[in-house]
C-alpha cells in the first residue's frame, strides 16, 4: 500500500513528530509494508475462532497472571510522599506540550 508523503506527515504531525525529508521516505516505505501485511491479515477467515479475552490459559504451570488478590491501597499522602512537587493532592509536572 502506497502513502503520500502528506499522510505521512499527518500521522507524524498526530504523534508530535517531526521528520526530515529522508526519515518520510523511510516512514512511506516502512508504513506501506505493515498496511500491506494488516490488509494480508484481514484476508483470513477467522468466523471459527471465539473471542477471548485473554491469550494465556489457565495452565498452572503456564500460567504468568497472578492472583487478583485485594489489598490496602496508598494513602494520597504516602502516593505524594516522594513526589518532586506537588500540590493540592496532586503530583505536578512540568508542561512538555508546547503547541
Amino acid at each position: 500500500m502506497n502513502l503520500s508523503e502528506k499522510e505521512v506527515r499527518y500521522v507524524a504531525d498526530l504523534a508530535n513528530l517531526r521528520l526530515t525529508d529522508e526519515e518520510v521516505a523511510r516512514m512511506r516505505q516502512d508504513l506501506g509494508h505493515i498496511l500491506t501485511h494488516i490488509e494480508q491479515l484481514n484476508e483470513l477467515d477467522t468466523g471459527s475462532v471465539e473471542p477471548m479475552a485473554q491469550v494465556l490459559y489457565s495452565a498452572d504451570e503456564t500460567a504468568t497472571l497472578r492472583e487478583d488478590v485485594p489489598h490496602k491501597c496508598l494513602s494520597n499522602a504516602e502516593a505524594l510522599a516522594n513526589a518532586k512537587l506537588s500540590g493540592a493532592g496532586y503530583f505536578k509536572v512540568p508542561r512538555v506540550i508546547e503547541r
